[in-house]
């Protein structure tokens, strides 16, 4: 095993560690570490990031599932049309791109470099999300919950459709959304978000299954390292404050957005 690949290895573990600790953002690291460290290639690795962000999410949502902090409901109406969106992006649209989608003077913008520079930006809106943070997201009474079904619907497919392009669980959209348009506590919303993120994640990975070619043993064995990390974070979260660990993260997921879109086009 090359350094790189033990560089990549603990990369799972630290994006588990960051999921613990402050309940979201880490997934968002899974592609730049399988692409830069490990060398996958993008489209395929936006694949594998759809496995470990819904099995690690889904190991998050049992635990809370368990002290009973998920709404089932509000979940299912959530999910629903993320999950369909996120299955047909995987399934339909991303096969659909073309590897070469246009010139401009001699740079060829190819699939994989729009696809990594459409996830930096979303790199980019998750880091001002997590660096302004959500100022009605603080109340944390309980509220009568009331579904705007329109725009759950509107929400749900923008997140699936993000999600199956990029890999990314889009936790920093579905958090916000809960609190805003299902009125539902903090806390509970990070326990659902959760949940939801794993179904559609894990139902996106399955539109992929006939589409690409997955090494299970790298695949199992990377999504593993992040399900430890996950507890390593919960452990830690007990004795640091993840609210401000959740502004350092936005300020480090910023630097590393911009370095994508400088490393895709100039570098």
């Amino acid at each position: 095993m090359d350094t790189l690949t033990i560089i990549g290895y603990i990369g799972a573990l630290g994006i588990g560690v960051v999921l613990g600790l402050i309940g979201g953002g880490g997934s968002i690291l899974t592609v730049p570490v399988l692409v830069y460290i490990l060398h996958v290639e993008p489209v395929l690795a936006t694949a594998y990031s759809l496995f470990v962000v819904g099995s690690s999410s889904l190991v998050g949502a049992v635990r809370s599932a368990q002290k009973k902090m998920v709404d089932f409901k509000t979940g299912i109406v959530f999910a629903i049309p993320a999950l369909t969106a996120v299955f047909l992006t995987r399934r339909f649209v991303v096969p659909a791109i073309p590897d070469q989608l246009f010139t401009a003077g001699n740079f060829v913008v190819t699939k994989s470099i729009a696809i990594m520079i459409f996830f930096a930006i979303i790199m980019l809106a998750a880091s001002y999300s997590m660096i302004k943070g959500c100022k009605d997201c603080d109340d944390e009474q309980e509220q009568i919950v009331k579904f705007n079904y329109p725009l759950i619907l509107l929400e749900g497919i923008v997140v699936g459709f993000l999600t199956g392009i990029v890999g990314a669980g889009g936790g920093f959209l579905i958090i916000p959304a809960l609190v805003l348009l299902a009125k539902l506590p903090m806390k509970k919303a990070v326990a659902t978000s959760l949940l939801i993120i794993a179904v559609k994640s894990l139902i996106g990975f399955v539109g992929d299954l006939g589409n690409a070619e997955i090494d299970w043993t790298f695949l199992l064995s990377f999504t593993a390292l992040s399900v430890i990390g996950i507890f390593l974070g919960l452990y830690f979260s007990r004795f640091i404050d993840g609210k401000k660990l959740k502004k350092s993260f936005g300020w480090f997921t910023l630097v590393m957005g911009v370095y994508i879109v400088l490393k895709e086009t100039v570098l």
